[in-house]
C-alpha cells in the first residue's frame, strides 16, 4: 500500500532551515469567505477566517525556520491582489512571515515555473495548481532535485528583485 503524500502542514512542521512560496496569480478563489467580507468592508480582521495559520507558524518560527513568500503581480493589481496586499500585514507580517511583491514587468526576464510552489529546506516542493478562475485543483509533493534547483533559482531571482511589503505602493 503506497504512503499518502505528507500534508502541506505536516511539511511545513517538519521543515528544518526555510518554507518558501511564489505565487504567481493574480486572483485565487473568488468564493473564499475571507475575500467575499472584504469586499463588503475592508476594515474587516482577516484574522477571522485566517487566524490559524499564525498558531502554524508560530512553533516552525520558534524552531528557527525562515518563512518567506514571494509574490509576482500585473499593475494595475487586480481587486484579489488589493485584498491579499492589505490583510499581509495583519496576517502574514504577524504570524513571522517575511513578504515581498514583484510587479510582473520586472521579472519578464526570469525564469520562473509554470505553477505556484511551496519550497521546503531546498529540497522538497508542493506545486500548486489552480483551475482558471482560481479555484484549488490539488498540488503534487516532488522531490526531484532538477525541480527543486529551478524553484531555488526562480525564488531567489524573485526575491533579490521584489520590494518587501512595508515600502510596496500597489498600482
Amino acid at each position: 500500500m503506497a504512503t499518502p503524500d505528507p500534508t502541506f502542514h505536516e511539511l511545513l512542521r517538519s521543515c528544518e532551515r526555510s518554507a518558501q512560496h511564489l505565487e504567481l496569480r493574480d486572483g485565487y478563489s473568488t468564493t473564499d469567505p475571507g475575500f467575499i467580507a472584504w469586499q463588503s468592508d475592508p476594515s474587516v480582521d482577516p484574522l477571522k477566517w485566517y487566524g490559524s495559520w499564525i498558531g502554524q507558524l508560530a512553533e516552525v518560527l520558534a524552531r528557527g525556520v525562515v518563512v518567506r513568500r514571494a509574490r509576482v503581480v500585473s499593475e494595475p493589481i487586480s481587486e484579489y491582489v488589493r485584498f491579499e496586499h492589505a490583510i499581509t500585514t495583519a496576517l502574514n507580517l504577524a504570524a513571522g512571515e517575511e513578504v515581498r511583491w514583484l510587479p510582473r514587468r520586472q521579472a519578464s526576464d526570469l525564469a520562473l515555473p509554470g505553477n505556484d510552489f511551496w519550497l521546503f529546506d531546498d529540497r522538497l516542493v508542493m506545486v500548486n495548481h489552480f483551475s482558471g478562475e482560481g479555484e484549488s485543483a490539488g498540488h503534487e509533493i516532488r522531490d526531484d532535485e532538477g525541480l527543486a534547483k529551478l524553484c531555488v533559482s526562480a525564488f531567489a531571482a524573485v526575491w533579490e528583485r521584489a520590494v518587501p511589503h512595508q515600502t510596496y505602493q500597489p498600482t
